[in-house]
């Protein structure tokens, strides 16, 4: 490898096994999609054991409450507005031509604007904790002094995580993505058992809300500590801020703040909306927002380690290059969606019941059904916006974000204030189906320049061929309504899940495709792999 003088250290630079070497990047992209894997499965087995465990523990009233605080203080997270993702691009790309100097202030640049974020974050939590009485007036009374402390406990703390993000954006941005995904892996396990241990001794909401605010604060100084020890040459220091830099990062970041504030509006106001319209149906809709939240992590985990890498590759490779490498990445992406969906749509009820018992089951599956059509439908285009953002051309995609924020609130709000929490659900499919017809019909428009592809060959190769998949399950549709799901037999399930495999292996996937897929399970399992 070479190496880049970066004072009296002497660094090696991922940019020779990442750019020069070959076969470097897509080795580094894989191994990250792995680890970022990793994550998503613990944050599942915690998705899946924490709610199950706190569902038989708490009152519904309770639980509900607990999930309204935990969304108030995750308010705080949306003021990134894109900060994070803003250093992991310029480090990544200084990194590749081996600047170490402009990527440490770069980042530093984005410490000083995430320092800004955070304080912003602790005045916004003093707002939502004064304001709770009135954001929940259903809301039974005697919650309401535990709710207000612990959104102060939690918001606090997650406002310090914000803070310390800007060292994980370094290490995503070098393409290291093990500490990161070690360190969050860590506060999910002691954060789930903290609250479990609170609960299982009856403490409050506002012992709750303590412990988890002592985990989140405890596992970002982590953060800080593990940036010293292993990448202090690039260099992050408040002292002699760039202005130019500053400019620079703060003009990247306007769009991706819009973005942001167009995804609090999409993903991040449902549950609050459903406590202030509807707070009987918090606990049930909440649970539902789970599995979804669960395919959009999935979906997360596999294209984050892509965007430093797109970025990268754009200083290199032509539009039509770039267009095919988005190509490749929507198909892929729409049938892990539709592998980890679908489930969820044919067999909603008895998952549910299995997970959280038959009475939160009966109450959660119409949510979830809604929900997850909603995430499939809006996701399919996330492959497009982590290529956008990569290239530095989000300006372009920024009226389909603002257009599916103001379709999907608008109409939850009108539509939960007579159809209640459903209404809510129904809001958020709406704002999906926007999203998508815009970034078809406007945004790919404008960003030909650098992502050059038939928009008519993206829909049918990487949308609609992947989409036989769905084929097994439209025959489930009729069932759907059913909620006891007690008609269906384990052969059906089976062959279900057969057909559905089948369709996914010879359908989805090309000749070509399947061939280098066995390659990889063989390489992996040490076993022969006759090719064709």
């Amino acid at each position: 490898m070479d190496e880049v003088s970066t004072g009296n250290t002497v660094t090696p630079t991922l940019s020779d096994e990442a750019v020069r070497k070959p076969g470097g990047a897509a080795k580094t992209v894989s191994k990250n999609v792995v680890i970022s894997l990793a994550r998503v499965v613990f944050n599942s087995l915690v998705a899946l054991v924490l709610p199950a465990y706190l569902t038989h523990r708490l009152p519904v009233a309770t639980y509900g409450a607990w999930v309204l605080i935990l969304q108030l203080g995750a308010f705080v997270l949306f003021l990134d507005l894109g900060i994070q993702t803003g250093v992991s691009k310029f480090v990544a790309e200084h990194n590749a031509r081996g600047d170490v100097g402009a990527a440490g202030r770069h980042a530093s640049a984005g410490f000083a604007m995430m320092t800004m974020a955070s304080l912003l974050g602790l005045v916004l939590t003093l707002i939502l904790a004064w304001q709770v009485p009135r954001l929940f007036h259903s809301m039974p009374e005697a919650l309401y002094r535990d709710v207000r402390i612990s959104v102060l406990l939690v918001g606090a703390s997650l406002s310090f995580v914000l803070l310390c993000s800007v060292f994980s954006g370094v290490f995503m941005g070098l393409q290291q993505y093990g500490v990161p995904t070690a360190i969050t892996i860590l506060n999910r396990g002691l954060y789930t058992l903290a609250v479990c241990i609170v609960v299982y001794f009856q403490g409050s909401l506002m012992a709750m809300g303590a412990a988890v605010a002592l985990i989140n604060v405890s596992t970002s100084l982590l953060q800080a500590l593990a940036w010293r020890r292993k990448l202090s040459h690039i260099r992050i220091s408040l002292r002699g801020v760039d202005p130019k830099i500053l400019k620079q990062m703060f003009g990247y970041c306007f769009t991706l703040a819009v973005w942001s504030a167009a995804m609090l509006c999409i993903s991040g106001l449902d549950v609050t909306i459903v406590g202030h319209y509807d707070f009987k149906e918090t606990a049930y809709y909440s649970l539902a927002t789970l599995p979804a939240n669960l395919i959009m992590a999935i979906l997360a985990s596999t294209l984050g380690p892509m965007l430093p890498a797109a970025s990268a590759l754009s200083t290199q490779r032509t539009p039509v290059a770039m267009g095919n490498i988005l190509f490749r990445i929507s198909r892929y992406s729409t049938i892990v969606m539709l592998l980890t969906g679908l489930p969820l749509l044919a067999g909603g009820y008895p998952i549910l019941r299995l997970w959280v018992g038959a009475t939160y089951a009966l109450h959660s599956v119409r949510y979830l059904q809604v929900l997850v059509l909603a995430t499939i439908l809006r996701n399919l285009c996330m492959p497009y916006a982590t290529v956008v953002v990569a290239t530095g051309k989000q300006k372009l995609a920024t009226a389909s974000a603002i257009a599916e924020a103001v379709v999907n609130l608008g109409s939850s709000i009108y539509l939960a204030r007579s159809l209640g929490a459903i209404g809510v659900a129904a809001g958020t499919l709406l704002g999906a189906f926007v999203s998508v017809a815009m970034h078809f019909t406007f945004s790919m428009h404008y960003t030909y320049s650098t992502i050059l592809i038939s928009r008519i060959r993206l829909f049918v190769g990487s949308l609609l061929r992947p989409a036989l998949i769905a084929i097994p399950s439209l025959l489930f549709l009729p069932m759907w309504r059913n909620s006891s799901w007690q008609p269906l037999s384990l052969p059906l399930w089976l062959f279900w899940a057969t057909a559905t495999l089948l369709i996914a292996w010879f359908g989805a996937l090309n000749a070509d495709e399947r061939t280098s897929l066995l390659g990889i399970i063989g390489s992996r399992i040490k076993l022969p792999v006759q090719q064709r």
